[in-house]
């Protein structure tokens, strides 16, 4: 991930806009690229998937994206920062993640083009967004080292506290190996 000074401080001068208090931050902690969503999956199929995710990293290289600019999904329901650098890489291992969901039968729902991203903010409503996206598009890290591939377990706020955060579980890490092309 970008440093997290570099993309905490954006998110913390976001956090200062009027109306942000109704907004459901990401933590620092839960920042990831979704690649793939899968939705509720059984627990029986979390080896094969494993299986099939450690296959997909394997065949592809470490690469090098950065953060920059941003925008948002749902009609403002959330917000999110733009992967940037070698987002051809990123949408390579996107594509095997997404197959390897559909070969170990996880239901995917329908399919949508692939935006790279990372989620920062979450709203139940429909927000007007566009203060947040005009800050974001002024940002741009530096570039990293991808070197991983995790599967994320999200669990979404459902009491409808204020404040009350996404949480993310890593339910399994694969190193990217660089076998093959990409």
């Amino acid at each position: 991930m970008p440093s997290s000074c570099e993309l905490g401080a954006e998110v913390d001068a976001l956090r200062k806009l009027p109306g942000a208090e109704g907004l459901r931050w990401t933590g620092r902690a839960g920042w990831h690229f979704t690649l793939a969503f899968y939705g509720e999956v059984d627990e029986a199929v979390v080896p094969e998937l494993s299986a099939r995710l450690e296959r997909a990293a394997h065949r592809t290289r470490p690469f090098p994206p950065a953060v920059k600019g941003g925008g948002r999904f749902g009609h403002g329901r959330a917000v999110w920062a733009r992967a940037h650098g070698d987002r051809e890489t990123l949408r390579l291992l996107a594509d095997r993640v997404e197959a390897a969901g559909r070969k170990a039968r996880v239901e995917t729902g329908e399919h949508r083009r692939y935006h790279t991203h990372l989620t920062v903010a979450r709203s139940r409503d429909a927000v007007d967004v566009r203060p947040y996206l005009e800050v974001l598009d002024r940002f741009a890290s530096r570039t990293w080292t991808v070197e991983e591939l995790g599967l994320v377990r999200s669990s979404l706020p459902k009491s409808g506290v204020p404040g009350e955060q996404p949480r993310y579980e890593v339910v399994g890490r694969w190193a990217l190996g660089g076998a093959g092309q990409a």
